[in-house]
């Protein structure tokens, strides 16, 4: 009952209550800075609200898998839960960081990021289920997923938006310490047809996120 009542505030929080970040949010001197054009700002908040969704997600994919590990009647693993939740923390961090620049930007949040957040909770509760190893390979693929996607953007941001880029790119080195973390812990490759379905999902989420 603890465990099912920690998932629900962590969908609360994630949802409904401005995140706190526990580190600083990376930034660039000031005088680094360039004044965006309206196109720009259009663009860059496109982006960021993309990228915020994908936080929205890793909360609740980190808070379902944490659940499942932590599960009766199982392999019960409470250092594979407080791994996963360690990382959801650092996940935090970036939901707090793109919701302030998204506000700095004038943009809003997905209008939908209540049912990205129920899709990933289902998504990582299943794998969760599946075991400690397709638990640790889910999150490994789903990070190596971010890691290029944020790459992507790196491209595809204005060359003046020092402040995104700054974000992102610390947001990428995390996501790759986090999918180093889960291999190390044990993960197991996933087939390669569940990679598909997972870049297929991820498309279709960063597609419809850019523009609702």
């Amino acid at each position: 009952m603890d465990a099912l009542l920690n998932a629900a505030d962590s969908a609360l929080r994630a949802l409904f209550v401005a995140p706190r970040a526990s580190r600083p949010c990376p930034t660039v001197p000031e005088d680094s800075t360039t004044a965006l054009s309206d196109s720009e700002r259009a663009l860059s908040g496109a982006l960021m609200r993309v990228n915020h969704v994908g936080e929205v997600c890793a909360q609740a994919l980190y808070a379902s898998q944490a659940l499942a590990a932590r599960r009766p009647g199982s392999q019960h693993n409470e250092s594979l839960a407080r791994q996963l939740e360690a990382s959801g923390r650092e996940e935090t961090d970036h939901l707090a960081w793109t919701q302030a620049r998204l506000d700095e930007l004038g943009a809003r949040p997905s209008l939908l990021n209540p049912l990205w957040y129920a899709g990933a909770f289902g998504l990582g509760l299943l794998a969760g289920r599946l075991g400690t190893g397709v638990s640790l390979g889910f999150v490994v693929e789903t990070e190596r997923q971010v890691e290029a996607h944020l790459a992507s953007h790196m491209d595809r941001l204005p060359a003046g938006d020092h402040a995104s880029r700054a974000i992102v790119a610390q947001m990428k080195d995390d996501e790759a310490r986090h999918a180093r973390e889960a291999q190390h812990a044990g993960a197991v490759e996933l087939p390669l047809p569940v990679k598909g379905l997972m870049r297929m999902a991820a498309r279709v989420m960063t597609t419809v996120a850019h523009r609702i």
